[in-house]
């Protein structure tokens, strides 16, 4: 008797499946992420400017040492106070250094002290605000007082005496930006979580058994993110105008390191001779910097609000 056979169909293991799916998911959220920051950016021509000039900034300030035509630390006495030429297109310094060179290694260490002063200022700052904000009480009015403490002052007095105090090195600098910084991400952080937690979308995630950290780190904190974007565009700005600063007054970076205020420093000692040279590129620099941080805040903001993606 002849028994028919049927091709058994090879069945995928669940455990495949699931990988398959979530790796579509996975795309597909990647491919909107694109789509949508591709719409901010061509939207409005402005944000576009201000993503290439901040892309030109990133850029010198990973490979300034390969941009750079000339060593910014080697001098030669012959050359000395030379204006713009094709062989030096910023001039010389007082020292025969190159003007152009000196300019964009000095980009890589503003840059450097911006990015970690805003991290630590946002960091500790959001986790401040947001839990004061959150709770309120006890931890509302402890933190409030901390924040008004640091408010009190002058900001950029403040950063004088911490760097004073614990010696002008670019940690110390960097840990005194951080901290005059600190109150506006808490006091936004604080206004925007108090407003939303009593909501009805936190009512619904608590219900669902999340718990409070994560119902203000999965729902309250992502829609309190979008201002707080516009304050790390702004504190970024702040940031270099602040490193530039301490280093204009002394109490910054030291010679012959290149930064910006240092060289704004060195060069004001020579406009009334006729070198404007040696002050004006560094701080045309320093003014392109801070006005492409400025002009970056808003379409940060769009892309990481979650209202503009209905």
């Amino acid at each position: 008797m002849d028994h028919a056979h049927t091709a058994e169909v090879p069945q995928r293991p669940i455990d495949a499946v699931a990988a398959d799916s979530q790796f579509n998911q996975l795309v597909r959220r990647t491919g909107s992420q694109f789509r949508h920051i591709r719409y901010v950016l061509t939207a409005n021509p402005v944000n576009l400017v201000a993503f290439a000039l901040f892309l030109l900034i990133l850029l010198l300030g990973l490979f300034a040492p390969w941009i750079a035509p000339h060593d910014p630390l080697t001098t030669n006495a012959a050359h000395a106070l030379k204006p713009p030429s094709w062989s030096h297109w910023f001039g010389t310094d007082q020292l025969g250094r190159d003007v152009l060179s000196r300019v964009i290694i000095a980009t890589r260490l503003d840059l450097a002290i911006s990015i970690a002063a805003v991290a630590i200022s946002f960091v500790f700052g959001s986790i401040v605000g947001s839990l004061a904000g959150y709770y309120g009480g006890i931890v509302d009015r402890i933190s409030g007082r901390l924040i008004d403490t640091i408010m009190a002052f002058p900001l950029f007095v403040l950063a004088m005496g911490i760097v004073a105090a614990l010696g002008n090195t670019v940690e110390n600098i960097v840990y005194a930006t951080a901290i005059i910084n600190l109150p506006f991400y808490a006091r936004v952080a604080r206004a925007e979580v108090s407003i939303r937690r009593n909501a009805g979308f936190v009512q619904a995630a608590k219900l669902s058994g999340n718990s409070d950290m994560q119902v203000l780190a999965g729902q309250i904190f992502p829609n309190a993110l979008p201002p707080m974007m516009v304050q790390i565009s702004l504190n970024m700005g702040w940031a270099i105008l602040n490193a530039a600063g301490l280093s204009f007054i002394g109490l910054g970076v030291r010679p012959p390191t290149p930064e910006w205020g240092i060289l704004v420093a060195e060069g004001a000692n020579f406009i009334v001779s006729g070198e404007w040279w040696l002050a004006m590129f560094p701080g045309a620099a320093l003014m392109l910097a801070v006005f492409t941080f400025n002009l970056l805040g808003d379409a940060l903001r769009d892309i990481v609000d979650p209202r503009q993606r209905t």
